[in-house]
């Protein structure tokens, strides 16, 4: 299916209507020519008002690290947002918001990537996201998954901590992701951009 059709289908998909506290709306922001894709959990809330991925706080985090800013964020088609849920799943009452349901990247996740296959660089931004690419060769916890992270990258997958302040204790304990991945990712990204 060319990709036109195919996110037409994802925006009108109604599938997890029945378990989601308000109406679906589907956030992905892809194109033919995306060769960095970026997978995190779902759209949290701000994303599902607004319709733009990563356009909060985390979304701020994440482009520092990436080395950009919004405008080349928003304004690239190099760079391409597909969570593991396409919709905000809800908030949930101990506070957070639910994790992504799998029925969402069961049903949509194996078409969207065939249809990119420019990508070759994944962000793997958070546990859901790794375990669903990873599976067994995840390394236990997120922690020691983005520890290992140089094993992964002849695969084109680079997995990260969520750019969530909640992530912010974790990021002062492990100072060897702002010393390392981050650089890393940093230089990964200006190449892209520039070929």
């Amino acid at each position: 299916m060319p990709l036109d059709a195919l996110l037409a289908d994802i925006a009108a998909c109604r599938a997890c209507a029945p378990y989601l506290p308000h109406a679906p709306r589907p956030v992905v922001r892809v194109a033919q020519g995306t060769r960095l894709l970026i997978c995190g959990q779902a759209p949290g809330r701000l994303v599902h008002e607004t319709g733009l991925p990563f356009n909060d706080p985390s979304g701020n985090r994440l482009r520092d690290w990436m080395g950009i800013d919004r405008e080349t964020f928003y304004g690239r088609p190099e760079i391409g947002v597909a969570a593991m849920a396409f919709c905000f799943p809800g908030t949930s009452p101990k506070g957070g918001d639910y994790p992504p349901p799998a029925r969402c990247a069961a049903l949509w996740r194996p078409q969207l990537l065939a249809e990119l296959p420019q990508v070759e660089l994944t962000l793997l931004v958070g546990s859901h996201a790794q375990a669903w690419a990873l599976g067994s060769r995840m390394r236990g916890s997120m922690t020691d998954t983005v520890g290992a992270w140089r094993d992964y990258l002849d695969d084109g997958l680079l997995p990260l901590p969520h750019p969530s302040w909640r992530n912010s204790a974790w990021l002062k304990r492990n100072p060897w992701f702002d010393a390392e991945v981050a650089p890393y990712l940093r230089r990964r990204v200006a190449g892209i951009l520039a070929s």
